[in-house]
């Protein structure tokens, strides 16, 4: 996740106040997509499995993937 502006190849969702800005081949790749806030940040859920294979535990192009 991070902050960026609209491209051709993006689909853009206002939701709640919020700007999300997706890239068309990955939303394909990952829906649902599920961003929730807390009070230490927030957590990204998506349609990907990482599985134990990959080692990652996120959804996108960064994530812990230590």
């Amino acid at each position: 996740m991070a902050l960026d502006e609209p491209k051709a190849t993006d689909d853009v969702f206002d939701i709640d106040g919020f700007q999300y800005i997706v890239d068309k081949d990955f939303m394909e790749k990952a829906t649902p997509i599920k961003v929730d806030f807390s009070e230490m940040g927030f957590k990204l859920d998506c349609g990907i499995d990482f599985g134990s294979a990959s080692g990652c535990s996120g959804c996108g192009k960064t994530s812990d993937c230590g």
